[in-house]
């Protein structure tokens, strides 16, 4: 699966990718954004979520494990990054099956970071499998 432009700031967002973990932390380093992969491969409730939110995006102490929490991490430069960020999330499956409305609230939060660093002109991308 071909990836697209990571520097499109309009283009970025929430995308389904089916193809290589190792071909987006690669564009990822070519276009200087920060790479972050959270794996959900163990996560059965939204606390398990939220930990491997906090871990896989290195979220600092302080963060409330919350979804308030979450939005302002994902809104924050000194997390995120000055130049825009790309976001995997890998093993998702169960989670979304288990968990249709936690993973809704989440992709709501993902979609209004997006929004919010499209305005700043800086790419926030984030692709599932």
């Amino acid at each position: 699966m071909k990836l697209p432009d990571l520097s499109d700031v309009e283009a970025a967002g929430l995308r389904e990718h089916g193809g290589s973990a190792e071909a987006i932390a690669d564009a990822a380093a070519a276009a200087r954004l920060r790479h972050f992969t959270v794996d959900l491969g163990g996560a059965d409730s939204k606390a398990a979520l939220l930990d491997a939110l906090a871990k896989g995006l290195a979220l600092p102490a302080h963060f409330g494990h919350n979804y308030d929490a979450l939005a302002d991490c994902l809104e924050d430069d000194d997390v995120m990054g000055k130049r825009g960020a790309v976001v995997q999330i890998v093993h998702a499956a169960a989670f979304r099956k288990g968990h249709p409305s936690e993973w809704r609230t989440l992709a709501e939060i993902l979609d209004e970071a997006a929004e919010f660093w499209r305005e700043r002109r800086h790419p926030f991308w984030v692709f599932v499998s």
